[in-house]
């Protein structure tokens, strides 16, 4: 909850005016119930001038009571807005902050959840807390405290049962955090299952697999009811438990005050004015309770946020003390790279090459060889468990994060195309201008078909790009990679859907316009890399070959069964 208090610091003047003006409203409305008693006490010896004098006072209490605790919930509501907005907000940025591994660790769909479920839970609470949190403790203490005054023989009957309700709240709402963490794993999976769904809905009705994804949903969303029932029977029975002793507090005051209204111990008007307390009071306990139920749902989910956002930064910009420079002509080094994901085997190994500035670098090899992972370790993903990287003889690990990203250029294998103009999801935020936006389509092989749409570079595509074709769509994504003009451009399997003439095309009109970009091309087709300047093959995680193509041809068998499989050994030029 410390991260919660940290959000809500900015606004602790604005919540105290919201609570003092909640306190004097609950305090007017505390008045009610005593005046009438002495309306009723003395209604006898007044006039009528006094009776309506008396009726207009408690009339007067009543809307000023109304129109305060208004006033303090239109405040309570606009600090508990405005406080989620900035929580939402910095949880969304930290999440984009995120890195690879962090992001893996908590995985996609539970950053969802936490952004907008877990914000939703605290959202409430915050405003509950301030619409409740003092005028149900002022109800219940400032009606203890007057029926005291009056009558204090009941009033003892009702203080004795607190404990008790107190106890119930304590040890019932001590077990919720535990079970609403758990139903919000839960709602974890849903979201997991249903936008894994989302994403595949054309391939799950191409290999009708409809039933078959209705039972996986049908499971999990099973799951998420039984951990919600559960949760919501035990956290559920605060109320019950509260109404049934009120409820024999009441048939006990009853009880009691008929003997001492006989033994004229106590007076009618004043047991029917204790009565009114007595509702009160039941209500603000049972408030309580609610706001109890309440604090378990937001202490779960502000854990869960609190996770994310004190998440230490795990791809820190190190110092060039432990990490020197590296006297070097070239623009990009791989100095005996090793890598893990899980931290066990590796996954990369022995990784060296050099690059010069303004040349090309094809990486081929079978799925699984470890071709994107160097791509990740590159734009610093993540960072090598052993060796280095550098460019421009600087180890990149102590590059600034904004001018060492601001270098590169990259399409990778699962990029994305979001709901906007085509011109927009090219110039992706970045301010460019639209000869900037067409130069770059131009090379990409794209500006033909985007002139071919009535709307042009307005054209807006749907979410994920589904309203144009594959190659379309990676056309796109290249286009917005080398429309900034960077130093560096990652080509990552981002020509798989074009066909070998436009393939061929892109691949020269890249190394016509771009002469001093170094152009790094991973892919699965031989005719994709067979111009570069330097062309790896991996297996397994290791550099087996490097050269030319006319070199690995030579001296690479898998790279020479790779290209007789694909092309006969042929290509189009």
């Amino acid at each position: 909850m410390k991260t919660i208090l940290k959000y809500l610091k900015p606004y602790y003047a604005r919540m105290l005016a919201g609570f003092l003006i909640k306190l004097t409203g609950t305090v007017i409305e505390l008045m009610i119930p005593y005046i009438l008693s002495h309306v009723l006490a003395e209604a006898i010896r007044m006039k009528i001038s006094d009776i309506v004098y008396w009726g207009l006072l408690m009339i007067a209490c009543s809307a000023i009571a109304c129109v305060f605790n208004i006033v303090a919930n239109r405040m309570a509501a606009r600090v508990s807005r405005n406080f989620a907005e900035t929580l939402r907000r910095d949880l969304f940025i930290k999440t984009l902050r995120l890195s690879a591994a962090q992001t893996d660790k908590f995985t996609v769909p539970s950053l969802e959840s936490r952004i907008t479920t877990d914000t939703y839970h605290v959202h409430s609470f915050v405003n509950m807390a301030q619409r409740l949190g003092v005028r149900a403790p002022i109800m219940l203490l400032g009606g203890i405290a007057i029926t005291l005054f009056m009558d204090a023989y009941l009033s003892l009957v009702m203080i004795a049962v607190l404990p008790f309700t107190l106890a119930i709240i304590y040890f019932i709402s001590k077990k919720g955090v535990p079970l609403y963490t758990k139903v919000q794993r839960s709602a974890d999976s849903m979201i997991r299952v249903v936008r894994e769904d989302s994403q595949g809905i054309r391939v799950i009705k191409a290999l009708s697999k409809t039933d078959y994804e209705h039972r996986r949903y049908d499971k999990v969303n099973l799951s998420l009811v039984r951990d919600e029932t559960r949760a919501g029977v035990i956290m559920g029975s605060v109320n019950p438990a509260m109404t049934t002793i009120m409820n024999m507090c009441t048939v006990a005051v009853i009880a009691l005050s008929v003997g001492r209204v006989n033994d004229g111990l106590s007076r009618p008007e004043t047991v029917i004015a204790f009565m009114q307390y007595f509702t009160q009071i039941s209500m603000a306990m049972m408030a309580v309770s609610r706001m109890f139920v309440m604090y378990t749902k937001c202490a779960a989910s502000a854990n869960r946020i609190s996770e994310v956002m004190n998440e230490a930064d795990d791809v820190t910009v190190k110092s060039k003390a432990d990490y020197p420079d590296y006297a070097t002509d070239f623009h990009i080094v791989f100095d005996n790279v090793d890598f893990s994901y899980n931290g066990n085997k590796n996954n990369v190994e022995n990784i060296s090459f050099a690059l010069s500035k303004g040349s090309s670098l094809g990486i081929i090899g079978a799925t699984g060889s470890g071709k994107s992972t160097v791509i990740k370790l590159l734009l610093r993903f993540y960072d090598v468990c052993k060796g280095h990287i550098y460019i421009s003889g600087e180890d990149i690990r102590t590059i600034d994060k904004k001018r060492f990203y601001a270098m590169f250029g990259s399409a990778l294998q699962h990029d994305f195309l979001y709901a906007d103009t085509i011109e927009e999801n090219i110039c992706f935020g970045r301010n460019l201008s639209h000869e900037q936006v067409a130069a770059a389509a131009r090379i990409a092989q794209a500006d033909d078909f985007i002139t071919s749409f009535s709307e042009g570079y307005r054209h807006v595509l749907s979410q994920h790009g589904t309203n144009i074709s594959g190659g379309q769509k990676q056309r796109l994504l290249i286009s917005r990679a080398i429309a900034a003009n960077p130093d560096i451009i990652i080509l990552d399997d981002s020509s798989s859907a074009l066909d070998y003439k436009t393939d061929a095309s892109l691949r020269m009109a890249l190394k016509q316009n771009l002469k001093d970009t170094t152009l790094i091309t991973v892919a699965q087709r031989v005719s994709s890399v067979k111009d570069c300047d330097c062309i790896i093959v991996m297996d397994k995680g290791r550099i087996i070959a490097l050269g030319t193509h006319d070199e690995l041809m030579a001296k690479c068998n898998e790279y020479r069964e790779i290209s007789d499989s694909q092309m006969g050994g042929a290509f189009v030029e």
